[in-house]
């Protein structure tokens, strides 16, 4: 991956820091304030100086949205007030007849938000396995409009070929849409992969600190963006001010919190993947997985998170239940580290579809505390 952006002269690190985030201009702030209001005093009859009403703009999203496009190598990037969201706004670009392509093992909550909501509008999909490009070309078909992509998957951690996704995408007639929440713009940048839409659960990674519940787009191209603004005020499932400011706080320490969320993910992925007690791990950082040579050719790093099956359902749920520092809760990206059993938890709404998880899988977020602490804790709750 670049470590550099020319256009804009900085590297990753400072534009988190900076892009987007100059002092406030009246008392020098260096932290961009929260603009705490919902209206605002115009000059004039119809003469806003910059807002008028909070849904359709604020500063403190403002800021977070300019520094998220320059993270991603974007045009523009749009908040929401969860990752739901914005997928949900984004997708109301499609219409009725129109056709999707998901992958075998998208995020639950993208499945059920096209199973059981948009399906009702007359929005249609297929789930393909995505790391076989001819299967993905044999899903495409002439109403396809979204080529849907998570890399690494949500919860086994393919890899996907994102340009050549793209290219598949394109030749169709339709938009490469990739979910970057698992590796976050400083392991991945999908947009210059070819990829039209980023998406996020600013949530996770992105936040950092398991304290704000958003979501992000990100676009390259202006014109989608224009459209994508005028949905994000008509629809109005917008992040508050606080939120915003919670998620550019996060966003400043990305690369240092990324570089400790692999180098701890890299040994508990070793550690199990050594461990008589683990039937299978899925970490694309080791050598065995099969997306392990793709992934570092796209990615910077292999990610935080780490899945690994157990024998069977009971024995999942009881290393889940046993650990200590690992808290049992649904969620990821932040720097604690949390243990799930997706079936039950994260991952109920595919159950008895053909995307429902083995039950004897289990999902690591692994925090930033030190990784033997991590070993340790696995180790004992392993038995």
């Amino acid at each position: 991956m670049p470590e550099r952006d020319e256009e804009e002269g900085m590297r990753f690190e400072t534009r988190a820091i900076h892009a987007g985030q100059d002092p406030e201009p009246v008392y020098g702030a260096v932290n961009v304030p929260i603009f705490q209001t919902s209206t605002y005093a115009q000059e004039g009859v119809g003469k806003p100086k910059t807002y008028d009403y909070a849904r359709g703009g604020n500063p403190t999203r403002e800021a977070l949205q300019n520094v998220l496009a320059s993270l991603e190598g974007g045009a523009r990037a749009l908040c929401y007030a969860s990752g739901m969201a914005a997928e949900s706004t984004l997708l109301l670009l499609l219409r009725p007849g129109d056709h999707v392509v998901l992958p075998d093992d998208v995020y639950g909550g993208t499945y059920r938000l096209l199973a059981r909501v948009l399906s009702d509008w007359g929005l249609a999909f297929d789930t393909v396995d995505m790391t076989d490009p001819d299967a993905l070309r044999k899903a495409v078909r002439d109403e396809t409009r979204v080529v849907w992509v998570e890399s690494p998957s949500n919860p086994l951690l393919k890899i996907v070929d994102i340009a050549l996704a793209a290219e598949i995408a394109q030749e169709a007639g339709a938009r490469c849409v990739v979910d970057n929440t698992f590796a976050t713009p400083y392991l991945q940048r999908p947009l210059e992969l070819g990829a039209d839409v980023v998406v996020h659960s600013v949530t996770k990674y992105l936040g950092g600190h398991s304290d704000l519940v958003g979501g992000a787009v990100v676009v390259r191209d202006d014109e989608l963006a224009e459209r994508l603004a005028f949905l994000q005020n008509a629809v109005g499932a917008v992040p508050g001010p606080m939120d915003c400011y919670l998620a550019l706080r996060g966003v400043k320490t990305l690369a240092v919190r990324m570089e400790a969320h692999c180098r701890g993910a890299r040994r508990v992925a070793e550690f199990l993947a050594g461990h008589p007690g683990v039937a299978r791990v899925h970490y694309p950082g080791l050598p065995e997985h099969p997306g392990h040579d793709l992934a570092a050719r796209q990615m910077r790093d292999f990610g935080g998170m780490v899945s690994f099956e157990m024998g069977g359902a009971d024995e999942a749920i009881r290393v889940a239940e046993a650990t200590r520092l690992f808290f049992l809760g649904e969620s990821l990206g932040g720097v604690e580290s949390l243990i799930e059993v997706p079936g039950p938890m994260t991952h109920a709404s595919v159950a008895g579809s053909p995307l429902e998880v083995s039950p004897a899988l289990v999902r690591l977020s692994v925090g930033i505390e030190h990784p033997d602490d991590l070993v340790a804790d696995l180790d004992q709750a392993l038995g």
